[in-house]
């Protein structure tokens, strides 16, 4: 494809263009652009594409492409030039970037494009992302503020959940718990964002059917240079509510990032939102302390079993011996006895007295509903409304809602 083909009459109208110093550079992107759009899209140089945008003919474009690498960071001012131009012209932009440095890239970013993508370019992610530009934007639902410019500045309420062995439920609290304190209420409801910090092993994406973005690497990599911009591009929204970083695309060593790191993502993120619930790994790493720090209340998620038994000591004497905030910690029953379960709640009170804790929160067992919910990626309100954890996930929510709203009227 070449420029003559916006030119010249073609039985198949130009939705979209590419625009780059030279489209051969970028051979992936011409075999994505054609197997996506067949013969409607063209290609453009940077200077090309400045002209064009002024020609009737530039009206019937739906979106551009725009595909830069490390030598186009001299004309940074003619890139942020081409995309305030298609943004005026209500054209959408994709940025496609290969080795571009993180500065270079905030600062294109910070011009208006629509959606970012890596180059070389992952399987299917341009249509995913011309996808995401078709979709129409959503009217604000009553009592939700969307993440936006003009969203005021807030100083939300940090939530962690922390499993105490592998299997304890804490995903499936956090994003429970999440999902009820964005629904809390149908005309004032708060805005939530669930982050999930495994690295290596998150799986919120998963519950929530939701995609990872290239672009939670870029964050991590890089928060130095975030700002509500960046984080915009990273998050994914679920039903319009509720605001995800999912963990990355690819695994990470927990190391990777910095306590520095995670507390700017916290920082950000709470002046942006209500809530903050924050998925943890069952590892301890150096940036466990800034979460825990920064947290109001740190669930830890445990069964009635000895591995549990054995971990939470291990991260009370841990905790201590840093000299660290344990009356954090709010201790969670997963799988908890029912209320006629006399022996199993003789067992509850056994353990939390030996291991001299008390735990406030007990999650009754939802059987197969739960993990069928996390396989279709719904949250339990909406494929199992009644089920006992669900509903006392909710009755949590609402009481953390009302103590937040009782503390802030008393401020």
């Amino acid at each position: 494809m070449t420029s003559s083909a916006i030119k010249n009459p073609d039985p198949s109208p130009i939705v979209a263009c590419t625009i780059s110093r030279d489209v051969q550079n970028f051979d992936l992107l011409i075999e994505d652009m054609e197997a996506v759009l067949g013969e409607s899209w063209g290609d453009l140089g940077f200077s090309e594409a400045l002209a064009f945008f002024n020609q009737p003919e530039a009206e019937a474009l739906e979106f551009v492409a725009i595909a830069v690498d490390e030598t186009d960071e001299e004309d940074l001012v003619m890139l942020g030039e081409v995309i305030s131009l298609a943004k005026a012209r209500k054209i959408k932009v994709i940025l496609i970037a290969e080795d571009v440095s993180p500065a270079a890239l905030h600062q294109l970013l910070r011009q208006g494009a629509d959606e970012f993508v890596p180059y070389p370019l992952p399987e299917n992610e341009l249509q995913a992302a011309i996808e995401r530009l078709q979709k129409p934007d959503p009217a604000p639902q009553p009592g939700h503020t969307p993440f936006n410019d003009s969203t005021p500045d807030s100083d939300g309420v940090v939530l962690a959940t922390h499993g105490m062995a592998g299997g304890t439920g804490s995903t499936t609290l956090a994003v429970n718990l999440a999902w009820e304190l964005a629904t809390v209420s149908k005309t004032d409801a708060p805005r939530v964002c669930l982050i999930d910090l495994d690295l290596q092993f998150g799986s919120v994406s998963t519950y929530l059917d939701l995609p990872r973005r290239e672009a939670v690497y870029e964050i991590w990599t890089d928060t130095e240079s975030m700002d509500e911009d960046i984080l915009k591009q990273a998050l994914v929204t679920f039903d319009e509510k509720m605001w995800v970083l999912t963990s990355p695309p690819d695994m990470l060593p927990l190391d990777m990032i910095t306590p520095e790191d995670v507390n700017r993502v916290i920082e950000l993120a709470r002046s942006k939102f209500d809530y903050v619930i924050i998925d943890m790994p069952s590892t301890l790493v150096q940036w466990t302390e800034t979460v825990l720090t920064s947290s109001q209340i740190y669930f830890a998620t445990l069964e009635l079993d000895m591995r549990s038994a054995q971990n939470v000591l291990r991260l009370k004497r841990a905790l201590k011996a840093e000299e660290l905030p344990l009356e954090k910690l709010r201790f969670c029953i997963n799988r908890a006895p029912k209320f006629t379960d006399l022996n199993g709640k003789s067992r509850v009170k056994r353990m939390a007295e030996s291991l001299e804790i008390g735990i406030e929160v007990h999650l009754p067992d939802g059987g197969r509903p739960v993990g069928q919910s996390a396989d279709h990626g719904l949250p339990l309100s909406s494929s199992a409304a009644k089920n006992p954890l669900r509903k006392e996930i909710a009755k949590l929510a609402a009481s953390l809602h009302e103590l937040g709203k009782s503390e802030a009227e008393a401020a």
